[in-house]
């Protein structure tokens, strides 16, 4: 159950497994850029018998601040979080996705104060509520010359539909510059679109994380996994540990990446 896994690893023996784990994990093996699908939030709460999904979505969103944590202390420089999906607006019922969005406008709030972390939205913000949209501009204008780690809010996210933002504004640039089609159509690049996705300018990731057990990229950064290592976790998303994270960061460690061979 869930509410047993939360309180294990309180131990010295657990601390001491974590320090080791740790210490096993040089800077030239530790991934660059980790991407987290944070899954399993409203199971979590109805096991625990809450009425609310509201009370699993505030424990995701606490476990992703010690994620964080946990990542800036192995040395990850680029952290990807998937906290809202456009399909998430379409299909939520209204009571649950507006205390969502509170949640997540508090998250970006706390994210983009008391710390180094550089904090970009990644998403449609004339998608979201006027008032998330100006938490999650404010953010990342308040981080922008911070050098910390760069955390990613993808936040009314879509992965086919940045692709196809990209394509619309490789169009419009092109076209503003009098281009013909035919002359676009031949000068297309993979690296070009990668430049006008939500992420362009950032690393891809080396590593996509997910919990509660799900085996799917749900729409999240199609374009940019595409030679990404993949690590999915059992436990659901408020009951994940650290030593789960640090067992994804010594799995990955481990691979031989072929990037597409």
């Amino acid at each position: 159950m869930a509410s047993t896994r939360s309180n294990e690893g309180r131990g010295p023996l657990y601390r001491l497994y974590i320090n080791r784990l740790r210490r096993s994990l040089t800077p030239e093996v530790v991934p660059h850029h980790v991407a987290m699908m944070i899954d399993g939030n409203r199971r979590w709460a109805r096991q625990l018998g809450y009425e609310s999904a509201a009370h699993g979505h505030r424990a995701g969103a606490a476990k992703m601040r010690e994620f964080l944590d946990w990542c800036d202390a192995v040395g990850v420089k680029v952290v990807s979080l998937y906290l809202l999906s456009n399909d998430n607006l379409a299909k939520r019922d209204s009571k649950e996705l507006s205390d969502l969005i509170e949640i997540i406008a508090e998250l970006a709030e706390e994210l983009s104060r008391g710390t180094d972390r550089r904090v970009q939205h990644v998403g449609r913000a004339d998608l979201l509520p006027a008032e998330l949209a100006a938490v999650l501009a404010a953010a990342q204008q308040r981080t922008r010359d911070n050098t910390g780690m760069h955390v990613n809010l993808a936040v009314g996210y879509g992965g086919r539909g940045e692709i196809v933002d990209a394509v619309r504004s490789i169009i419009a640039k092109h076209d503003e510059e009098g281009g013909s089609l035919e002359e676009l159509a031949a000068s297309l690049t993979p690296e070009q679109i990668g430049e006008h996705l939500y992420t362009g300018g950032l690393p891809d990731p080396d590593l996509v994380i997910r919990t509660s057990g799900e085996q799917r990229l749900s729409d999240f950064l199609l374009w940019q996994s595409a030679h990404s290592e993949f690590y999915f976790v059992e436990a659901l998303g408020p009951d994940l540990r650290e030593v789960d994270f640090l067992r994804a960061i010594r799995d990955y460690a481990q691979r031989d990446r072929r990037y597409g061979g």
